[in-house]
């Protein structure tokens, strides 16, 4: 099971009831139906690829309506041949959707009346029904962050990107196939959004996995820097290696000061240390402190003298 399914089944088993139950309800109608009329008059007909989805529409309409819903199952003519579940749902259809806020005398509505989603846990449970409608997100082991809700048309967009701000989670919307996508990049604010519709175990498994990742790139990044920093320390010392060489050969050493022949002696015995530790090593021998500036500055000596050696030798 993909994790948008097991996102949208723990969403079905939250048991909802009265205003909250209304709103949850009003977006998966508004999403996931159609108008049909026959010899039975106006109905329902509720369409969609997940079954857990298909249970919560018929638990919310028998416990809110005196309905009669029809079920059936078919098998998608695609590749994937994967199910469709469909509810026909019988009843008085205009004052459900009434009830609902998708209808009022101008027709059926782009997006819910306001009084839908005005306290908190309404809001909450409106954008649960919107997700579990047409909602998907990435697995937490995918490291490219991705929610995302498919609006039916552009007032509806506005309305989710509204409703998430209402509980600090910024989206944002692109145009694709004819629908306007709600979408949340930010790991972060894709665990607030399962925070707020209540979904709390996969919010925990998303969680986790995301803790582990970013520790595991931190960890990776501070083993990139120490490779750096050893492959840069290498380099710095056979530089220095290659300096001192130069000034043995010209029989330069004996005409240098006393620092600067102890730090060469230092660098010989100790090829691959690095300046920090180098400067332990100085002040273990001579009992004397020395800054990594200064130690620093003495190779610098060192190298100029090599340089200067080299220029000669070539004239």
């Amino acid at each position: 099971m993909s994790f948008t399914s097991e996102v949208k089944k723990e969403a079905s088993l939250l048991k909802l009831t009265g205003d909250d139950a209304r709103a949850q309800l009003s977006a998966l109608v508004q999403m996931t139906s159609s108008l049909s009329i026959s010899s039975r008059g106006m109905s329902l007909i509720v369409t969609t690829g997940n079954a857990s989805v298909s249970r919560a529409v018929y638990s919310l309409m028998k416990q809110r309506y005196e309905v009669e819903i029809e079920s059936a199952v078919k098998r998608r003519m695609n590749l994937k041949k994967n199910l469709i579940y469909i509810l026909r749902i019988y009843g008085p259809t205009r004052e459900i959707l009434e009830d609902l806020g998708i209808y009022s005398t101008r027709g059926l509505l782009d997006k819910p009346l306001q009084k839908i989603v005005s306290k908190e846990s309404c809001a909450r449970a409106y954008l649960m029904g919107a997700f579990m409608a047409e909602g998907s997100v990435n697995s937490p082991e995918n490291s490219n962050y991705h929610l995302e809700i498919k609006a039916m048309n552009q007032a509806q967009a506005s309305f989710l990107v509204d409703l998430m701000e209402r509980f600090n989670i910024p989206s944002k919307t692109i145009e694709r196939r004819n629908k306007v996508i709600v979408y949340v990049k930010q790991a972060e604010k894709i665990g607030d959004f399962l925070r707020c519709i209540g979904t709390t175990e996969n919010l925990f498994k998303f969680e986790d996995a995301r803790i582990s990742r970013d520790f595991v790139n931190s960890m990776q990044r501070l083993n990139n820097v120490e490779v750096a920093n050893e492959v840069k320390s290498m380099k710095a010392a056979n530089r220095q290696l290659e300096d001192i060489a130069t000034l043995e050969e010209y029989d330069l050493l004996k005409t240098l000061d006393q620092k600067l022949k102890d730090v060469i002696a230092l660098r010989k015995e100790n090829p691959e240390s690095s300046l920090t530790e180098l400067m332990g090593l100085y002040e273990e021998r001579f009992n004397a402190t020395v800054s990594k500036s200064g130690m620093n500055h003495r190779f610098v000596k060192i190298h100029e003298l090599a340089l200067q050696a080299r220029k000669e030798r070539e004239e």
